[in-house]
């Protein structure tokens, strides 16, 4: 029987960004490795196929029994995918470890290969942040980073501190679905069943998508909307609509109370959606593929997962910047335009509106972008590529040297 390779992470039914990652990373994984098991060791609350749920984070020693089942796997290589909350342990007193348990794991697990692939790596690190990066560098053979522009930027954060550069960080972009993509005869059926066939929003319309949370600043957009409708009318564009698009009002908070429905409805000339960004992945690509093109508007996080299926339906979109990965992602696949302010997301959305043809060319560039850079299929063979490195790094003794993009000082 050959080696497993085990994947490490939270896993659905729990709705996380990072759960619903890991879902499409083991789908497509088991397809490209037929031969072998992929499992998934998660938290008490996942179930699944290949599932084994044995993370329980009320408990000080969790990496413990984590590490033990690891052992007893004998994996062809771990892989695990790291969110600060997941692996979080917080005692009797409220007092958090800091990954102190997950960095424990690591050093519990250090015989076999080990790839971590953390999704939050901002461009300038809180102290607590780049101790326990420099620190997971160090234990992991290989780190998996979204894109160029967080290599470089760790490498510059840390030889601000006076610390050496790593040199096991391999690029590995968000992966995107490769079988989404809808025809326009496909998506005429999907208004109908929306009640977009007629009336007001049965023309164009531009999609407002994912979380409804104050750091995504819906608000900017809204408050914009009624002007930027009448200028696309008088520049010809004709009548365009506002399809917002977010979760139920439970799992709202802050800011987002604002813009819930049915105030956004009274408010403006668009209609409120009320689903979750991840979970239905049938009734959430309906609602992005009957828009002529998205806005992506946030204050401070990457929405990698949001742009992955803007991706896979081959979206125009117009994203906030500079946002890490998102800016990353807009300006390599030229599939989007970017705004830095109000008057530039004004401007982008009505050329957008206004210009078919660019609309055409966004999309086509978002379908090259998926074929050759971030389809799952293309994802899973960088993945080979991470855990070819750790077993040599392993069998050699030798650590992963690869090289950097930029070799850069902080000045």
């Amino acid at each position: 029987m050959a080696q497993p390779i085990i994947l490490i992470s939270s896993y659905p039914p729990r709705r996380c960004p990072v759960a619903e990652f890991c879902n499409e990373a083991r789908e497509f994984l088991q397809k490209h490795h037929p031969e072998r098991k992929v499992l998934v060791l998660s938290h008490t609350d996942a179930a699944g196929e290949g599932v084994l749920p044995v993370i329980n984070m009320t408990r000080a020693g969790w990496w413990k029994v984590v590490a033990e089942k690891v052992r007893q796997l004998d994996p062809y290589a771990v892989h695990i995918q790291h969110e600060y909350g997941l692996y979080e342990y917080y005692d009797d007193r409220g007092h958090r470890d800091r990954g102190e348990g997950f960095l424990d794991l690591l050093d519990a697990i250090s015989g076999y290969p080990v790839v971590v692939e953390p999704h939050t790596v901002h461009g300038r690190l809180m102290d607590y942040e780049a101790d326990f990066l420099f620190k997971l560098c160090r234990r992991a053979d290989v780190v998996l980073v979204k894109c160029q522009y967080q290599k470089w930027r760790l490498g510059w954060n840390f030889a601000g501190l006076g610390w050496p550069t790593p040199r096991n960080l391999l690029v590995v972009p968000h992966g995107v679905r490769p079988d989404r993509s809808l025809r326009l005869d496909q998506v005429q059926p999907m208004r109908k069943e929306l009640g977009l066939d007629k009336g007001p929003l049965a023309g164009h319309l531009v999609g407002l998508v994912g979380w409804v949370q104050g750091n995504k600043r819906w608000d900017i957009l809204t408050d914009l909307w009624g002007g930027i409708a009448e200028e696309i009318r008088r520049r010809g564009g004709g009548e365009w609509n506002l399809l917002a698009e977010g979760p139920p009002h439970d799992v709202c908070n802050g800011a987002a109370a604002a813009i819930q429905q049915p105030v956004i409805e009274r408010k403006l000339p668009c209609r409120y959606y009320e689903f979750y960004p991840r979970g239905d992945e049938a009734n959430n690509d309906r609602l992005l593929a009957v828009c002529d093109f998205l806005v992506l508007p946030s204050a401070d996080e990457t929405q990698a997962g949001t742009l992955a299926r803007i991706i896979a339906l081959n979206k125009p979109y117009i994203a906030a910047a500079p946002v890490e990965v998102l800016t990353a992602q807009t300006l390599d696949s030229q599939g989007g335009l970017l705004f830095a302010s109000r008057e530039s997301l004004r401007q982008g959305v009505v050329e957008l509106a206004c210009n078919e043809p660019l609309r055409i060319k966004l999309g086509t560039n978002l379908q090259q972008y998926l074929d050759n850079v971030v389809s799952w299929n293309v994802v899973v063979r960088l993945y080979d590529e991470a855990y070819e490195l750790a077993r040599s790094a392993k069998s050699t003794g030798k650590s992963v040297n690869l090289p950097t993009e930029f070799d850069l000082a902080a000045t």
